[in-house]
């Protein structure tokens, strides 16, 4: 008896290269492929498949290669573990690109031989990935932004260390800044801290999306824009704004008495942005008012910085771990840090006097206590806008409350 051989993929825009993986994974034995659902698909690439389930479900089974296929019924990054149930194979095969710890580990327990397969071409074919089509068809995609449509410019979610990216804060001590680029899925208010300003300064050079081009060099640009010499207010927006947006997936800045950070670290780890839309959403509130300040009554301290800079660290290596506790832990500590310097965050000063019926405390206090909430802060400077929660499921939270927003990061 021939030994059953497990593959697994979504197969959207099947091409040869994936006719030539089934070719070389079916010399191991019968070829078992399973096939991410439609709601799977657009939960991992937050957009829906070009071909339903069913149609690339008639497509795989009628390669010659392939001995049966099924749609996954499981969810995530591992969605195809029901399968694996049915299959019951001996050997999981994948390409180089589409290993990783948790499937070997996964073969591991349940004495699966686990073999990684280098990507290579038939004979005489050109080499095809998914990857290089899309590349194709981006250039289509740019031509109809050319006429109008838009994807959207990004916008960003500050996680911890806001305030670090302004001098006279980080001359008192050094630290990270921490970001995540966003895709636009809602909309973007203005003043609600999730840097439109720059925002708007980025649509008046690329109204319908941005370059494509090194990222860092891409948020230099555009913070050397916003921040002009030519600019009236005297006022140098935080370098975190348009790091934020132009970098995509998490992203942390280093900021030591100057405007530009010493350097930047980011992460497209598919696992850990997963972990953070898994566990990140935000809530509106009424955007920032008119003449509200919250630098009013500031009180930076080398110690309040260094709590900043502390939490900023913490909130990093959490993040990089998947450990929610010690996220959300970290995640008020950076909060409980910035409304210790600048308490008008929460409660805005308007015109140099108190503004009460703009403090967000009703906000915190109602969000607070509900069940699943873990941690909040407000984005950016704070003064109104939205409150960002980390939650034990984003996705339970969103279904209980309609207002809730469930983020999708951008991804490089």
């Amino acid at each position: 008896m021939n030994k059953k051989v497990f593959v697994s993929g979504c197969y959207d825009l099947l091409h040869s290269g994936h006719i030539e993986f089934f070719k070389q994974a079916s010399q191991y034995g019968d070829l078992y492929v399973g096939i991410g659902s439609d709601a799977t698909y657009k939960e991992y690439k937050h957009r829906k498949p070009m071909f339903p389930q069913e149609e690339r479900l008639f497509m795989v089974k009628n390669v010659k290669a392939v001995k049966d296929a099924y749609i996954n019924q499981g969810s995530g990054v591992l969605d195809f573990i029901p399968t694996l149930d049915i299959v019951k194979p001996d050997v999981f095969v994948v390409n180089a690109e589409g290993g990783s710890d948790a499937k070997r580990q996964l073969c591991k327990e349940r004495g699966i031989e686990y073999v990684e397969l280098q990507r290579t071409p038939h004979a005489g074919l050109q080499a095809r990935s998914s990857s290089s089509l899309k590349a194709e068809l981006s250039k289509a995609s740019d031509a109809d932004a050319s006429k109008g449509d838009s994807c959207g410019i990004p916008t960003r979610l500050d996680l911890a260390g806001t305030w670090i990216d302004q001098p006279y804060v980080s001359v008192f001590h050094p630290g990270w800044a921490i970001t995540i680029s966003l895709e636009p899925t809602f909309e973007v208010r203005d003043r609600c801290g999730l840097s439109t300003s720059t925002r708007n300064m980025i649509k008046k050079i690329w109204p319908v999306k941005l370059p494509k081009m090194d990222p860092e060099m891409l948020a230099r640009l555009v913070f050397c824009f916003e921040n002009n010499p030519e600019r009236e207010d005297g006022h140098i927006s935080g370098a975190q704004d348009s790091i934020g947006i132009c970098v995509p997936g998490l992203c942390r800045h280093y900021y030591d008495n100057n405007f530009w950070p010493k350097k930047i670290e980011n992460t497209n780890d598919e696992m850990t942005l997963r972990f953070l839309e898994d566990h990140l959403v935000m809530v509106p509130l009424d955007p920032r008012r008119p003449g509200c300040s919250v630098v009013e009554g500031k009180d930076i301290t080398p110690a309040k910085v260094k709590a900043l800079a502390d939490a900023a660290d913490a909130c990093w290596s959490a993040i990089l771990a998947h450990d929610l506790q010690a996220f959300a832990s970290a995640y008020k500590a950076s909060f409980n840090a910035q409304i210790a310097m600048f308490p008008a965050m929460v409660n805005p000063v308007a015109y140099g006097k108190p503004c009460p019926e703009a403090s967000v405390e009703p906000y915190i206090q109602k969000y607070s206590v509900m069940p699943g909430v873990l941690a909040w802060k407000m984005p950016g400077a704070g003064g109104g806008g939205y409150l960002a929660l980390v939650v034990e499921d984003a996705k339970a939270f969103a279904k209980e409350h309609d207002e809730a927003i469930e983020l999708h990061i951008r991804r490089a």
